[in-house]
């Protein structure tokens, strides 16, 4: 098979499993066209250095944590612009009490993983939200089973800890405002 045929292969077979790592190692949906690109560059480049011992997808779990990784460090210091004329999104309804809730979860969820290092944001990611076993994550992320469960472990600390911060100091806000909405 040639070089090209090969690329696009795993390319084809990819996509989606590189598009939503990246996404759970927390690359905004703004830059994820970009990091997804930034992969497959990656794996371009390097896909004869593939050496198969591991499974592709392992590979291309490590290049997106790279990627991630680089993202992350450069996001304090990118300067974003935003256009004056996009309108700010507005709920189709606002009275409406289980989407506040929903929104506020997705917010207070998003904050949590944003604090954790990405090697536990990738374990929670994988086990909390796409229900992988710890043998799975073990081999799609290239570490010991035990490894895991001590990440595991740990996210989920960071988790809990993040979460009564966010509604300790909610609350203080509410008594120090007189709990006026």
């Amino acid at each position: 098979m040639g070089e090209a045929a090969a690329f696009a292969e795993v390319y084809q077979a990819n996509f989606r499993f590189v598009w939503r790592v990246l996404a759970r190692l927390g690359v905004p949906d703004r830059d994820l066209a970009d990091s997804t690109q930034d992969v497959f560059l990656v794996v371009h480049r390097k896909l004869d250095e593939f050496d198969g011992h591991s499974r592709i997808t392992t590979w291309l779990y490590a290049i997106c944590f790279r990627v991630a990784s680089q993202r992350r460090r450069a996001a304090p210091t990118r300067l974003e612009v935003l256009d004056p004329e996009t309108p700010v999104e507005a709920s189709d309804d606002a009275g409406d009490d289980r989407a506040a809730k929903l929104a506020h979860y997705r917010r207070l969820l998003a904050g949590a993983l944003d604090a954790m290092p990405l090697e536990q944001r990738a374990v929670f990611a994988f086990y909390e939200l796409d229900g992988m076993s710890g043998e799975e994550i073990a081999e799609q992320v290239g570490v010991s089973v035990a490894t895991v469960h001590s990440r595991l472990r740990l996210a989920r600390g960071a988790f809990q800890r993040f979460v009564e911060r966010t509604e300790a100091r909610a609350s203080f806000q509410e008594s120090r405002c007189g709990g006026a909405s």
